[in-house]
């Protein structure tokens, strides 16, 4: 694998770490290793902070390959709360309101569910990477000001439900989709849709194209195969 003309390294990012500091440790491990400065490096869509997952990261040339990568459809696992609302969807932010949920059963969850699969509009969280006005979405957000986003069109190959408790209302699904999903707002819209508000409380990314989270590294592991890696190379 030759990292400096280009390659492909698969990690499974770590829970409350940013897709940009998985990429900037990595980076960095990698470049002391093979002496160099600053080794090119880039990422193949983002993943929130609070998310697991696949995340994989290009080296060299292979960085010009990003955008192909990015078209590729992924696979999702979340669990949802059911009855109150967050303003980031996600755990992210506290909760800041709460609904009712006697009415919820499994049977309305199932019967719901499938209005998801297909084309639908989605409105993107005002906590994300999106770009108004030349500023991130999240940045003017935890500036105090109004954002607002425009609805866009997303595809969902699959949605099933994994698991229901009705004791603590909490709800897991696997998503199958096409890019630019945002799972966080999939939760808002399914509890609106259910007559009540939810959020993510888990979010791991499975699959990205034929990249399985069982194909990916730790962060503890990637030490090691690095070593072996580069050895093979020398």
């Amino acid at each position: 694998m030759d990292f400096r003309e280009g390659a492909y390294i698969y990690i499974n990012k770590p829970y409350r770490m940013s897709s940009f500091g998985a990429l900037a440790h990595i980076r960095y491990v990698v470049s002391k290793r093979l002496h160099v400065k600053r080794l090119k490096m880039g990422h193949a869509g983002t993943l929130d902070p609070l998310a697991t997952g696949v995340l994989i990261l290009c080296t060299g040339k292979a960085t010009k390959q990003i955008e192909r990568l990015q078209l590729h459809s992924k696979e999702y696992t979340a669990t949802l709360q059911l009855g109150a609302t967050t303003a980031s969807f996600d755990k992210e932010h506290t909760v800041d309101y709460t609904y009712p949920v006697k009415h919820i059963t499994r049977e309305l969850i199932l019967q719901t569910l499938p209005q998801f699969v297909g084309e639908i509009m989605q409105v993107p969280p005002v906590y994300s990477a999106c770009m108004v006005a030349g500023d991130r979405a999240y940045e003017l957000a935890r500036k105090g000001k109004e954002v607002e986003l425009a609805a866009k069109p997303v595809h969902i190959d699959e949605i099933e439900l994994t698991a229901f408790d009705p004791q603590t209302m909490q709800m897991s699904i696997r998503v199958a989709c096409g890019k630019g999903t945002y799972i966080r707002s999939l939760a808002r819209d399914i509890g609106y849709a259910l007559g009540t508000g939810a959020f993510l409380t888990a979010l791991c990314r499975t699959r990205v194209g034929d990249v399985r989270v069982e194909d990916c590294l730790t962060f503890d592991d990637f030490p090691a195969w690095l070593e072996r890696e580069v050895k093979s190379e020398e």
